[in-house]
């Protein structure tokens, strides 16, 4: 026999096995074949029991640190400091003066007014006279009252340009670091020092807007600052009356009595915030709570089957999470392998786990 007979009978052997193999030793079966796939191995998660507990709801808020009060000094005007008072760090009472500029021409010209200030008082009073016995007309005594008047005006700018070569403390505080020496040319733009008064402090946070109905005037508040575990105190004193569009949160400023000195304007802070002791809270663990594009859920257990309910949630802390609506008491909430937990999936509850719900 040729060898393409060969090769035509050996390849019909092959695919005669093969048809033996699927149709004889291993036929399909449809049924079975369903059946396992509708049937798979449950899933295997650990769950914790919806239970209610007293929650002190307190609340923590970043914060800042400000001077009371808190400017940076610069001069109305230009010239040459022929005076410098500051002392770097040093404080300061309100009036002080601090920096006196160049004035000897403005001085020559003040003096210049008064003494034509003094003969327009004379020449007024003489014409005064002269009116009274008709010796000179209206027009001429009303020119000498304009003229004196005049005479005023002028004193009067010279001074306030004067007022302007001196800058003076605007309030009690303490001077920072100064930017210019004795001799320097000042001009509006230069920045002399800071001036600051840290006297009293203001304390600056934000708080979710769910919380702005909690917050009042008059409350006390506790916070402390990095590098110290001491507590201080402040009181609420202004609310922003509107929430801020892009952070969704409101604005507080509280009042600080730093006596000591020891607090720094400018600090970050940490503000404990005291709620209201909240009764009979339903609180799961957060990681139970899954977000969804229009609503939050969680999955739970009954008759050994997964549900998902949509739910509303509350005040949270660190690991838990308040239900305020769609679950109730006593549901098996799913902890753990939520990734693999589909709706009407069996489920195989491996461990029960217990979470302290206190807020403390």
């Amino acid at each position: 026999m040729s060898k393409f007979t060969w090769f035509l009978i050996t390849l019909i052997v092959i695919i005669g096995g093969i048809i033996y193999y699927n149709k004889i030793l291993h036929p399909k079966n449809p049924a079975s074949s369903n059946n396992a796939t509708s049937k798979k191995s449950p899933v295997g998660v650990n769950v914790c029991i919806a239970s209610v507990q007293a929650l002190n709801n307190d609340l923590v808020a970043s914060g800042t640190l400000l001077a009371n009060e808190e400017i940076e000094l610069h001069s109305e005007i230009s010239g040459k400091i022929i005076s410098l008072t500051i002392t770097e760090g040093a404080a300061v009472k309100k009036g002080d003066l601090l920096v006196k500029l160049f004035d000897a021409d403005l001085q020559a010209q003040l003096k210049k007014f008064q003494v034509l200030k003094e003969t327009a008082n004379k020449n007024e009073q003489r014409l005064k006279q002269l009116l009274a016995i008709n010796g000179v007309g209206q027009q001429e005594y009303d020119n000498a009252i304009t003229s004196q008047k005049t005479l005023q005006a002028d004193i009067e700018n010279c001074q306030a340009q004067i007022s302007k070569t001196e800058i003076r403390a605007p309030f009690s505080g303490v001077i920072g670091l100064r930017n210019i020496s004795n001799g320097a040319y000042l001009t509006p733009s230069t920045v002399i020092a800071t001036l600051q008064n840290i006297s009293t402090l203001k304390l600056d946070f934000s708080v979710p807007e769910k919380y702005g109905s909690v917050l009042r005037k008059g409350d006390i508040l506790n916070f402390i600052v990095d590098g110290s575990n001491e507590k201080y105190k402040a009181i609420t004193y202004a609310i922003e009356p509107k929430i801020d569009a892009d952070t969704r949160t409101i604005k507080a400023r509280a009042l600080v009595q730093n006596n000591s000195n020891s607090l720094i304007a400018g600090a970050f802070a940490k503000v404990d915030i005291g709620l209201r002791k909240m009764d009979n809270v339903l609180m799961i663990p957060t990681q139970c709570v899954i977000p969804d594009a229009r609503f939050k859920k969680v999955a739970i257990v009954k008759n050994g089957i997964a549900e998902f309910k949509k739910v509303e949630t509350g005040v949270r802390n660190e690991s838990m999470i308040q239900i305020t609506n769609g679950l109730e008491i006593g549901d098996t909430i799913i902890t753990t392998g939520l990734l693999y937990v589909k709706p009407n999936a069996s489920i195989n509850i491996k461990k029960v786990i217990t979470f302290n719900t206190n807020n403390n």
